[in-house]
């Protein structure tokens, strides 16, 4: 399973927050919910994430194997 929680921890240590993201960066709000509920997205939202808040990648998702 594919986890953005890292994306909320790097944005907090930004200081960006969601409002910001659909206000001055034209994110969809539905994009943000897919990402709250670790949904599938696009490699071109992954790297509208890293562009925005100057990072990489595994500062915005992580792979997390499942327990079976």
């Amino acid at each position: 399973m594919i986890s953005y929680d890292r994306l909320w921890q790097t944005m907090k240590e930004k200081g960006i927050t969601q409002y910001a993201l659909i206000k001055q960066y034209n994110v969809s709000p539905s994009q943000i919910t897919r990402l709250k509920r670790n949904e599938s997205v696009s490699t071109h939202t992954i790297e509208m994430f890293c562009r925005i808040l100057n990072c990489n990648v595994e500062d915005v998702m992580q792979y997390i194997e499942d327990k079976k």
